[in-house]
């Protein structure tokens, strides 16, 4: 594999070389602006709408065609590839693709603006031979919107090519050289192949943007206008490219794209490749990673709680060498994790469930699809011979938390349940289930004001007690987390049917007995 100066990749079946445009130029400017194609629209310029929607394979082939959104990715983010935009769909002789033929013959198109986007994720969906079936046709046109059209004709079209998988072929032919160091315009895009010399690079630029799939920093280039000087990509990195099964766990390596996780998580834990599959829409999933979803650290983030619950560990890497966190531990605060300066993450070890444990997990959001969580809520169950053991709890989105203090098992800010101090609780009556506590320094003030926190006790050095940003205060030696955790403590677990599970709580003295439902499903 040579390597070059100019990025390399093909446009629409023509090899395409780049050396002058900017490496923060994303992919939507560069095909309208200077190749004049300018059927690829710009709508949201957040990945939200498809008018940008484009289909990209992988290097020599290897991968078939993804809808990716271009308005989100860097135009470096190309080197290598071959993509198709809504201009390559139809035959050099003019005859329409199948997917074209089947909107005009379902009169699927009114305006046309978002027809392009649409005719792209259905020759995505179609190149993959999907059949033909509402969820999968829900799923692959998720991530486009149409405001005058209606859905049920784009539907209909996108069932008459369904399971076809006819069209463009994938390029298999020579490899095009590699471009792993692009600079143009005073900016430089390094993309490293190995992991030594990802730590080695990050060392070495620490001002730079760590950059995944870009499906979040993406939109910092196109809502806030940022243009970093250095950005380093995740995405060649080959130890980081990685899927390694054992009985005891699976491990994603850090650049493993959603959609390349999900088979995994379907059959390991399919609760979880649930909420994996309303992350954003199918463009977003073939571009996000999960390591990118942690680092973000956003209180709202679908996939650290389920990783919280599962009792993952996040491997991070950096020229010092490695170590290995907890999940329930990463997230220090707001927006801000474990990772020292010139950390990244390597990969998540995610262990198996053992012999009675069960797995559930639910989202609450405004919208089914591609929508941000309001709550996201996770649960790990250990049952033995019929009665609760332990259980971990984790929701997102919630009020601070004590998740980076306490020591021990069952101690301060862990969610598990000491299996011994279940043991021991058993016969003595029903088990208790309480949310775990926190000082009032750690409470959220209600909106429009309220009572304020409470004053760290005296002697406590007050440089150490920061603002917290949802309105309290932050105990630095308990650092708030956005997550609550649920503690339970023996007893028995009685499901009365197959989609709730219902914990008998023990009343305190002289209040009524009560019955906490969790919604969930129970299967051997």
């Amino acid at each position: 594999m040579t390597s070059t100066k100019s990025l390399s990749f093909r446009l629409n079946g023509r090899a395409v070389s780049e050396a002058s445009a900017s490496p923060t130029t994303t992919v939507l400017d560069w095909l309208r602006e200077t190749r004049r194609l300018t059927g690829t629209k710009e709508g949201c310029a957040e990945g939200d709408c498809g008018a940008c929607t484009v289909a990209v394979a992988g290097p020599g082939g290897r991968t078939g065609w993804r809808a990716v959104n271009s308005c989100l990715m860097l135009l470096p983010q190309l080197d290598g590839l071959a993509v198709v935009t809504v201009e390559g769909l139809a035959d050099p002789d003019g005859a329409l693709h199948p997917v074209q033929a089947a909107l005009v013959e379902a009169d699927a198109t009114q305006c046309g603006f978002c027809t392009p986007g649409f005719a792209m994720a259905m020759f995505a969906f179609q190149q993959g031979g999907e059949p033909a079936e509402d969820g999968l046709i829900h799923e692959a046109l998720a991530g486009n919107l149409c405001r005058c059209t209606g859905y049920r004709p784009i539907v209909e079209a996108c069932r008459r090519v369904a399971g076809a998988g006819a069209g463009i072929a994938t390029p298999a032919g020579e490899m095009l050289p590699e471009c792993p160091d692009y600079a143009a315009g005073g900016r430089r895009f390094l993309a490293p192949r190995s992991l030594d010399t990802l730590t080695a690079l990050r060392a070495e630029h620490p001002e730079a943007w760590l950059l995944g799939g870009g499906t979040d920093l993406g939109i910092a280039v196109t809502k806030e206008r940022q243009r970093p000087a250095t950005v380093i990509s995740t995405a060649r990195v080959a130890e980081m490219r990685r899927v390694a099964v054992t009985p005891e766990a699976i491990e994603f390596g850090g650049a493993i794209t959603y959609t390349e996780a999900l088979p995994y998580l379907d059959t390991a834990f399919p609760a979880f490749g649930a909420i994996v599959r309303r992350i954003g829409s199918r463009q977003i999933r073939n571009l996000g990673t999960i390591a990118g979803n942690l680092a973000n650290a956003s209180p709202i983030g679908d996939t650290l709680p389920c990783l919280m619950a599962l009792e993952a560990e996040i491997v991070m890497a950096s020229a010092a060498g490695r170590r290995i966190i907890a999940a329930d531990r990463f997230v220090t605060g707001y927006r801000r994790t474990a990772l020292r300066p010139g950390e990244v993450i390597a990969a998540i070890r995610v262990p198996t469930l053992g012999a009675g444990q069960l797995f559930a997990a639910y989202k609450l959001s405004k919208r089914f699809d591609q929508d941000i969580s309001a709550v996201v809520a996770a649960f790990r169950l250990t049952l033995e011979g019929g009665r609760l053991g332990a259980m971990r709890a984790f929701y997102g989105g919630m009020a601070a938390t004590d998740g980076a203090g306490g020591g021990g098992r069952g101690g301060a800010g862990r969610s598990a349940v000491d299996p011994g101090v279940a043991r021991r609780r058993r016969g003595r009556g029903r088990p208790r289930l309480r949310a775990a506590r926190r000082s009032p320094r750690h409470r959220r003030l209600p909106a429009g004001g309220g009572r304020k926190p409470a004053a760290p006790p005296a002697g406590r050095d007050r440089r150490r007690t920061g603002a917290d940003p949802a309105g309290g205060a932050v105990n630095s030696e308990h650092t708030p987390l956005p997550f609550a955790a649920l503690r339970v403590r023996g007893g028995h677990l009685r499901a009365t049917d197959k989609t709730s599970i219902v914990l008998r709580c023990a009343p305190r003295s002289g209040a009524p007995r009560r019955t906490c439902r969790a919604p969930g499903r129970i299967s051997p």
